[in-house]
């Protein structure tokens, strides 16, 4: 029998599943394949794929320095690629790491191969999809925040014996301060190109097709030497601080005290227990303020690993969820960035210029906006996956559908991120530059996020009365006179029409 290995381009690391199987012998051949067909399922970002394609090259380069047999192909497609690949090999058995994205499993399943495929558990996460099956299947609720204490418990993370450390599991109420005065932040950890991702950019720029955003200039790390690098500027120069500020947006300040470690984690340059014991080892040895080593680690054991079962453990019909029955098209700004509010334009310039927002960006303004505008899930679902370095189908459907649009009707959200404009003037600089006022509901100068977070509420009062924790907030529709009711209504009623 004659093996092959395809390593696909979110799983660049040596002890991946597939390479590990057959680790003893580095005459075994190797390939990994960029295919143009597979990055036109939607108008990609070209820094995401500037960093996907620059990885997958500086990886097979690596690898073949340790001696392996690797090649590299670019192709119209997987399978052409793949078929000649086989043949001129002799493949009879080709071995794949389980994809982590449905819809490249369906590539797989579909390949017409002449050898067997053998597909081998993803050894990329902390909790393999059995496990977390087993974790959720008889539960009447999926929170995170359960799953996240028994991650605790089970990597024996910031444990005091049975206990967490400090007495908390959660310390998220010391991390959420507005930014106010001189914050001196860290700069960021960036890299200058090299020749190898220069070629890259060349090609993104002379695609034939749609894409996204800018190609330059791109800063990210492409290998994971450099991954390490900003790992461990994280740790040295902004975990200490992470806590505190890690809700806050501030103008031109793109990162703050943010981590940017999602990207190298997503194609598999880290890994996730070396990222959580680094700070954890940095909080014992640095006496680091807990709340930040805290708030950091939850979300990479709790929210990252979470979302990825809840991805695995859910129909594949979750993607098409819409619990409010939203149908507004997405705005053309979002792809854009031609806005008059200030906070989307800000947020959205950020993105196509880097590919990058931060949580709270990404959830309380841009999901926070399509949610009460009503735009359908499908479309903001699509475009966050398009247009984030980080996206990949198993980050987004949870995150934008779930987590950000409520869209399964509470499945992993214990209520939806709703909010006016009043939180974003609380947590960011971004309302003192607007032409809006983000204390107005209606009128000229009213801002979007007022009028329709007041429209969402009033529109969906039946359905948010049975979650628990809206009836407060719901109680000031009755405060409302039945005019400033109806004048929220029509001015919705005429953004909703202004921007299909």
């Amino acid at each position: 029998m004659s093996i092959g290995i395809w390593i696909l381009g979110d799983q660049l690391c040596e002890q991946q599943a597939a390479l590990q199987s057959y680790s003893e012998n580095k005459k075994i051949p190797i390939i990994l394949i960029e295919s143009l067909r597979h990055i036109q399922d939607r108008p990609y970002h070209k820094q995401k794929l500037v960093l996907v394609w620059s990885s997958m090259r500086h990886f097979a380069e690596e690898l073949q320095q340790e001696g392996y047999l690797v090649t590299y192909k670019f192709a119209d497609d997987f399978l052409s690629a793949l078929q000649a690949w086989v043949r001129e090999n002799h493949i009879t058995e080709l071995r794949v790491m389980t994809p982590n994205d449905r819809p490249f499993m369906a590539i797989i399943e579909n390949l017409a191969l002449p050898c067997q495929i053998t597909l081998l558990p993803n050894n990329l996460f902390l909790w393999s999809r059995e496990d977390f099956q087993d974790w959720a299947k008889n539960r009447k609720r999926l929170l995170m925040e359960d799953f996240y204490r028994q991650g605790r418990r089970k990597f024996q993370i910031l444990m005091d014996q049975d206990q967490p450390m400090g007495g908390k599991w959660n310390l998220d109420q010391e991390n959420r301060k507005p930014p106010k005065g001189k914050l001196n932040t860290p700069p960021t950890k960036w890299f200058q190109p090299d020749e190898i991702t220069l070629d890259v950019i060349a090609k993104v720029q002379s695609l034939p097709f749609t894409t996204y955003g800018k190609a330059e200039p791109f800063l990210w790390g492409v290998t994971r030497e450099q991954a390490l690098e900003v790992l461990n500027w994280f740790i040295q120069y902004r975990l200490p601080d992470f806590g505190p500020y890690q809700d806050a947006m501030v103008t031109g300040e793109e990162t703050l005290w943010h981590a940017l470690l999602s990207p190298y984690l997503n194609l598999g340059l880290l890994q996730p227990l070396e990222v959580i014991q680094a700070a954890e080892k940095a909080y014992y040895h640095y006496q680091l303020p807990l709340n930040s080593v805290e708030g950091f680690i939850r979300q990479v054991l709790g929210w990252r690993e979470y979302m990825h079962g809840i991805y695995h453990f859910v129909d594949p019909e979750y993607i098409e969820n819409n619990w409010f029955n939203h149908t507004q098209p997405l705005p053309k700004f979002f792809w854009t960035g031609k806005t008059r509010m200030n906070c989307l334009k800000q947020i959205l310039s950020q993105v196509e210029n880097t590919g990058y927002a931060h949580h709270i960006q990404r959830l309380m303004v841009l999901s926070n906006f399509a949610l009460i505008a009503g735009i359908s899930p499908q479309e903001v679902e699509n475009w966050f996956h398009a247009a984030f370095i980080d996206a990949f189908d198993w980050v987004m459907q949870t995150n934008v559908l779930g987590m950000g649009l409520f869209a399964d009707g509470g499945m992993l959200a214990s209520k939806p991120y709703a909010a006016s404009a009043n939180y974003i003037n609380k947590m960011s600089d971004y309302c003192k530059n607007c032409v809006y006022s983000p204390k107005e509901r209606t009128g000229k100068n009213a801002c979007p996020f007022n009028f329709l977070y007041w429209n969402f509420l009033d529109q969906h009062r039946e359905k948010l009365q049975i979650q628990g924790r809206m009836s407060l907030i719901l109680k000031n529709l009755d405060k409302m006179s039945s005019a400033d009711l109806e004048s929220i209504r029509q001015q919705a009623k005429k953004w909703r029409i202004n921007h299909e």
